[in-house]
């Protein structure tokens, strides 16, 4: 459960993935205001510190919960078109917003009221709500050179370095401000019914993506040393890149938004936390143009003390509907990923189901470990599963030293994978690989333990690449690839209509099919 001024959000407790085994009637002090679903769902337009008797009655009447919860309290109401904001999509609200952002109080709630309001890049600060009506749409303006670029590093006044202030792909590079943009804040809310559209289709943004032209790419809301940061409810759509990209971040959580991308625009992940601490991604539906969720932790031309792993990470009860990969790890981790758990979600038509990006040359920090996967339904994903540790991504991504299949020696630049369990997992309409495990010949997957998994064939499947690895071929309804692991323990895994064997082991120390 979460809870601002205005908004109450409630998450059903039961075994279902996303949606709800019922529907349920909400009643708000005895009055119907929805029919719900989902697992998550949310109440809006409330009053600040009010209490309110909220009422679930299941559609078969069987089942009936009354809770009396208590919304927060706030300081004051700011409305962005009192500062001059105009809301007609055509003129710059810019310096309204901010304005209003500057005059609030702590505490204070910043309403966009109905209209659409073209805006460059805000700058966020401690201590306020920014809540967006049902109608409000903050919509990003589409000319690149109105936005300011943040610089990669702050300096002290001996010309020092001192801090980071922008990154790219995992290191500290100039990018252009995004639409929605926090440094150094602290408990900021950004709710609402409205929508945050980025307006990715309309500038260049999309155009040769990966040609830096005055600076990298903006996303639509990027946070960086932020402390308890809320995002609920919002609808957001069509980013230049990345849609959210908290970084060093900690208690943030991102709750009931509906984030849509189209499937071709390029690099659009949806929610990318960067060497974050205790991320919570509750109730979130996506669709869009690269992974659902990747997370990262930086490169290894970071200086070792300055990586920071992302670590105690919760995802739960969301929709992956297109992407290329549900829930990624990596293939910038070189400060370790560990104590990750993902539970209670539908992937649909997404390349990948779970997968995990590295490859030699992230480094020995670069640790994943603790990765707990369970109670997750997966349709139509091409390859359910990969583990894969040639990754060939970045401009020496295809060198010897990553794609070679021998044995090399193991040094500061080895990257190790730890221990990943994935437990009662349910995949139809599988199209490519049930799973593509490959780990380092010099330095093997440590453990591995699949238990209650169940991948039947799509009929007509096409053939596909598993992974992203050079030197491999297209596959179609193939058994799990299980290749250099040190332990490995499967327990009631079903492989249905595939063609060739179920399981193709090869150089795995010691293993168990029960």
């Amino acid at each position: 459960m979460n809870i601002t001024a205005t908004t109450i959000t409630i998450e059903l407790e039961n075994e279902t993935c996303y949606f709800s085994d019922k529907t349920y009637s909400v009643y708000v002090n005895d009055l119907l205001m929805h029919h719900v679903t989902t697992n998550v769902f949310s109440l809006y337009k409330l009053c600040p510190y009010t209490a309110y008797k909220i009422k679930l009655i299941a559609d078969d009447n069987k089942e009936s919960n009354t809770q009396v919860i208590e919304t927060k309290s706030e300081s004051a109401l700011l409305n962005i078109r009192d500062f001059g904001a105009v809301g007609d999509g055509q003129h710059m609200d810019t310096i309204a917003i901010q304005a209003a952002i500057a005059a609030a109080p702590k505490g204070a709630r910043i309403l966009f009221p109905k209209g659409v309001y073209r805006s460059t890049a805000l700058f966020l600060k401690s201590h306020i709500t920014l809540e967006l009506e049902e109608d409000a749409t903050l919509l990003g303006h589409d000319q690149r050179e109105d936005y300011p670029i943040l610089p990669s590093h702050l300096y002290n006044t001996y010309n020092e370095e001192i801090g980071y202030l922008s990154f790219w792909e995992g290191e500290p590079a100039a990018a252009y401000a995004s639409l929605l943009t926090g440094i150094n804040v602290e408990d900021v809310k950004i709710v609402g019914k409205g929508t945050i559209d980025a307006n990715g289709q309309n500038g260049d943004w999309w155009t040769e993506p990966k040609t830096k032209r005055g600076a990298w790419r903006p996303r639509t809301i990027y946070l960086i040393n932020c402390l308890e940061v809320v995002v609920e409810g919002i609808h957001i759509k069509n980013s230049p890149s990345w849609t959210i990209h908290p970084v060093r971040c900690t208690h943030t959580k991102f709750i009931n938004l509906y984030i849509k991308n189209p499937k071709e625009s390029p690099n659009t992940d949806g929610i990318n936390p960067e060497s974050c601490k205790d991320i919570h991604i509750i109730g979130v539906r996506f669709s869009l143009g690269d992974d659902c969720i990747a997370i990262k932790s930086g490169k290894y031309a970071l200086p070792l003390v300055e990586l920071i792993p992302s670590e105690n990470i919760r995802i739960r009860n969301c929709l992956m509907e297109y992407g290329h990969g549900a829930v990624v790890i990596g293939s910038e981790m070189s400060g370790g990923v560990r104590n990750v758990v993902v539970e209670k979600c539908f992937f649909m038509h997404t390349d990948r189901g779970i997968r995990i990006k590295t490859r030699r040359g992230r480094g020995s920090a670069a640790i994943i470990d603790d990765i707990h996967v369970k109670n997750i339904k997966m349709e139509g994903v091409l390859t359910p599963f990969t583990i894969n540790a040639f990754y060939f991504c970045d401009s020496d991504g295809q060198t010897e030293y990553v794609w070679s299949k021998e044995k090399w020696p193991k040094d500061e630049r080895t990257p190790v994978i730890g221990a990943l369990t994935f437990e009662n997992i349910h995949c139809i309409d599988t199209e490519v690989c049930a799973g593509f495990i490959y780990g380092l010949p010099e330095e093997k997957i440590k453990s591995l333990t699949f238990n209650h998994i169940t991948i039947n064939y799509k009929a007509e499947a096409t053939p596909g690449y598993p992974e992203m690895l050079s030197m491999q071929d297209k596959l179609v309804k193939s058994g799990f690839i299980f290749k250099n692991i040190e332990r490995l323990r499967l327990k009631n895994v079903s492989v249905i209509n595939q063609i060739g064997k179920p399981l193709d082991i090869e150089n795995v120390e010691d293993y168990l099919v029960e």
